[in-house]
């Protein structure tokens, strides 16, 4: 691969859109607004948000966005291009992308003349009025507009000049950039280089990339896009994508930043954060042996490895593991993470100092923990509450006596239903509490009954509100004796936060995520314990 011709790149996510193709992937609008925000602190440049119109989830995702103020990325609506032989102002899904008024549109075209005259059934004049006709409806509309050119790679190379010819159109409509999409996933490295180029060469404006993954080189394309001009590279957190995936960001962006030279905005610091963040919302488990960010990436285990890296770190690690905000791992060391556990204490304004009784203990908790099934990159309160527990920073709001919950389903002559109850018994204060609620499950039971008996003496939680509620399952080969984490998010109408329990038992799990979310409000409100 060429050295890169351009010094700076920007970071185009669609996580939010292409990523949710992914098979077993699925974001809630909750959801969808956290990654954007997380992603927009973490300094990506864009974010798509999704297809205007397409879904519920969508449409409220884009009326949210417009209501926050976002510190770096621009969001991003994406579309098509207006339908064949119809005004572009008469085709409603343009429309949509106006009226979804995110700053950019995104919208694709077919490049490839075998989906011109065999999928589109139209002509390639018309194809081309098409991309043409959109790119100028759209900037007249005052976005800045970006071209997809769907299936580029293998459309350029079964007939360049009609390739070439598409992306033109984009230009004389106004777009702003094109993008070369490997829809198919089946281009190697030297091929995208080299066209990548050619394209650069021949139409003198910014060009983008976008890799599928279906040979295994989604990154290594991307990076071969940047050798040959590209100056964006779309593409997914931890590669969420149709079929084997997308371009993963999580990768391509170190690669870019450390490996190439490429300047970008995002936060390398906090790469590892946002891979396990996203991880967690699409709940599936955190890949560890995934280049920078795994949980193995910078492990090492016994011998001559761990001799050499105690003494000298890089003799056995590409890059300095915090760079990226992963650490390194010697199994043996009590020591490991220390710094982790710092920079969380100091963040809270709590003070710990380095090789103290306090933080050992806080690690040796942590370690247990972590050994039992939590993860706490998504549950990042239940972490605060370790930490202010271990300095006695964190009085109990109540005690608990006992809970229970129960299920029943009932057969009658009008028809079968079902009823949950949950009864919690609490010490709080010097009373002794007990209240019992209904609710639409064991859980939801349990969450009203615990509400019921804090209310009195804690009216503040009135404005606590359960958002998300996830479960994954820790040990799955173990059956149904198999751990359960639940992760529970929380908010108060102005930030929300997240809660983790595990246990055998998923009601003992959702019960801790549930009083560490209760208990992490009141502490933020300054509510002192009854």
């Amino acid at each position: 691969m060429s050295e890169p011709t351009t010094k700076q790149v920007s970071i185009y996510d669609t996580t939010l859109r292409d990523g949710t193709q992914g098979e077993g992937v699925s974001f809630s609008s909750l959801d969808k607004l956290r990654i954007a925000k997380k992603l927009d602190e973490f300094g990506v440049d864009y974010i798509e948000g999704g297809w205007p119109g397409s879904n519920p989830k969508d449409v409220e995702f884009f009326q949210e966005a417009k209501k926050h103020q976002w510190q770096h990325a621009r969001i991003a609506a994406f579309g098509s291009t207006r339908r064949k032989n119809v005004a572009v102002e008469d085709d409603p899904q343009v429309a949509l992308l106006i009226e979804s008024e995110a700053p950019v549109v995104t919208y694709f075209g077919k490049s490839w003349k075998l989906h011109v005259t065999e999928i589109l059934t139209t002509t390639v004049e018309e194809n081309q009025a098409m991309i043409r006709d959109t790119a100028a409806y759209l900037k007249k509309h005052g976005r800045e507009v970006i071209y997809d050119a769907e299936h580029f790679f293998d459309g350029y190379k079964d007939d360049p000049d009609h390739a070439l010819d598409t992306l033109r159109a984009a230009k004389e409509g106004g777009a702003g950039m094109v993008v070369l999409c490997d829809t198919n996933g089946g281009t190697m490295p030297h091929e995208v280089e080299n066209i990548t180029r050619a394209v650069v060469e021949s139409l003198q404006m910014p060009v983008g990339i976008h890799p599928h993954d279906d040979c295994g080189v989604g990154v290594a394309n991307a990076l071969a896009g940047v050798a040959g001009g590209s100056t964006q590279v779309q593409g997914t957190v931890n590669g969420f994508g149709e079929r084997t995936g997308n371009c993963n960001l999580i990768s391509a962006i170190p690669n870019l930043s450390l490996k190439l030279g490429i300047e970008l905005n995002t936060d390398l610091s906090r790469l590892t954060e946002v891979s396990r963040f996203v991880n967690d919302l699409a709940n599936h488990p955190h890949y560890p042996r995934a280049p920078y960010v795994g949980e193995t990436a910078f492990a090492h285990k016994g011998g001559m490895h761990v001799n050499a890296v105690q003494k000298i770190a890089r003799s056995f690690e590409h890059i300095v593991p915090k760079t990226v905000g992963n650490r390194q791992r010697i199994l043996v060391s009590e020591l490991s993470g220390q710094s982790n556990v710092l920079m969380k204490a100091e963040e809270l304004g709590l003070p710990l100092k380095k090789g103290s009784d306090e933080v050992k203990n806080i690690l040796e908790q942590l370690k247990t923990l972590e050994k039992k099934g939590y993860e706490f990159e998504a549950a990042e309160a239940s972490f605060e509450l370790l930490i202010r527990k271990v300095l006695g920073d964190c009085d109990p709001y109540f005690r608990l006596r006992e809970y229970h919950c129960s299920y029943r389903y009932h057969t009658a002559d009008v028809g079968a239903y079902e009823t949950c109850e949950a009864t919690v018994k609490l010490r709080l204060g010097g009373e002794r509490v007990y209240t019992v609620a209904e609710g639409d499950g064991p859980v939801n039971a349990l969450d009203a009954a615990l509400r019921k008996a804090l209310s009195p003496a804690y009216p503040e939680i009135e404005e606590l509100s359960l958002q998300d509620f996830k479960v994954r399952i820790v040990d799955s080969h173990m059956g149904t004796a198999a751990k359960t984490r639940v992760l529970v998010v929380s908010s108060d109408g102005k930030e929300s936060w997240g809660t983790v329990g595990v246990s055998h038992n998923i009601i003992e799990a959702s019960w801790k995520a549930l009083v560490d979310s209760i208990e992490v409000f009141l502490m933020r409100r300054g509510v002192q314990p009854n």
